[in-house]
């Protein structure tokens, strides 16, 4: 039987089968032979050894189409950055690293702003405005209220996804939104992974209940399997660093350039004090936000500073 590893606790691996439940495994040893370490997000083959207790081996991993170092997770399909339009005021230099690191790892992001019930219109239009061209879905919710949920629902099904953000911004709330009313006690997960309730926290992929919205299957091979949706909740960060970016990569990853950048005078412009920049007339103009290329200019300037030593 398939299944995903939703979580790793003490050399056990809890992983969401194909039959909708959740069974507690040990791995074989031919992972640690083969130096392989099973990681949350793996999809996994396993044996169930007792159907009653849920429990099981897993024999083998499936090839993986990517990896991330931290958290550490596998086959993530995208990832999702909440801010807060206020209390507290978004930090849009560290949202701009986090969209970096994430397009150097090629992973779709979803920006996704929360608490419009506390803040007026036009922030979030002025927000909008700013991230219009970074090639990331922006959307505008209210947890507390319930406002924008189905929009962001709707990007999260049948996706494996990253859910991070600084911490006060209504992330746990929003997370709540998607999860099931009886909070993935399913194949009594919850009396399984107590075990390691009060410990360091672990990475843990959590299932989202279904989808209203989804499409009436019309044949077998459309058929989904029940909850194959999940949310990698990570701890709330308060900066991110730039590692093994160089300064010239930099201005590959502000994708509202890439469309003035052949008409620039100089080849490999890096948009800063060189004249006949496009890039830089473009901002003048308004094409492209003012708040991106100052977020870009800050950031080159930390590069270019860093290399000196």
């Amino acid at each position: 039987m398939r299944g995903k590893i939703i979580r790793g606790v003490g050399g056990f691996y809890y992983v969401h089968a194909e039959d909708g439940a959740v069974y507690e495994c040990r791995a074989k040893g031919i992972f640690r032979k083969d130096k392989m370490k099973p990681l949350v997000g793996d999809d996994v083959e396993i044996s169930v050894l007792d159907e009653k207790e849920k429990t099981g081996n897993v024999d083998r991993l499936l090839p993986r189409k990517n990896m991330l170092i931290r958290p550490a997770a596998a086959n993530v399909d995208q990832a999702m950055v909440v801010f807060a339009l206020t209390q507290p005021k978004p930090n849009l230099n560290l949202l701009d690293r986090f969209l970096i690191l994430m397009n150097r790892q090629e992973i779709p992001v979803i920006i996704c702003f929360n608490k419009t019930d506390l803040a007026d219109e036009e922030q979030a239009r002025e927000l909008g405005r700013i991230y219009r061209g970074c090639g990331c879905e922006v959307r505008f919710v209210s947890a507390a209220q319930g406002e924008g949920l189905d929009a962001v629902r709707t990007l999260l099904e049948a996706k494996t996804t990253v859910l991070a953000g600084p911490s006060g911004v209504g992330k746990s709330s929003l997370t709540n939104c998607f999860l099931p009313a009886e909070h993935m006690e399913v194949g009594e997960i919850s009396r399984k992974i107590d075990r390691g309730k009060h410990t360091t926290r672990h990475t843990e992929l959590l299932v989202l209940k279904p989808y209203a919205g989804r499409k009436p299957v019309r044949n077998a091979s459309e058929t989904m399997a029940p909850g194959n949706s999940y949310l990698l909740d990570t701890p709330g960060f308060s900066s991110l660093y730039l590692q093994d970016i160089e300064y010239e990569e930099l201005k590959d990853y502000f994708h509202e350039f890439t469309p003035y950048e052949t008409r620039c005078r100089f080849q490999g412009c890096m948009h800063l004090k060189e004249p006949d920049c496009a890039v830089k007339e473009a901002v003048e103009a308004g094409e492209i936000h003012h708040a991106r290329y100052e977020s870009y200019v800050l950031l080159a300037k930390e590069l270019k500073d860093r290399r000196k030593y």
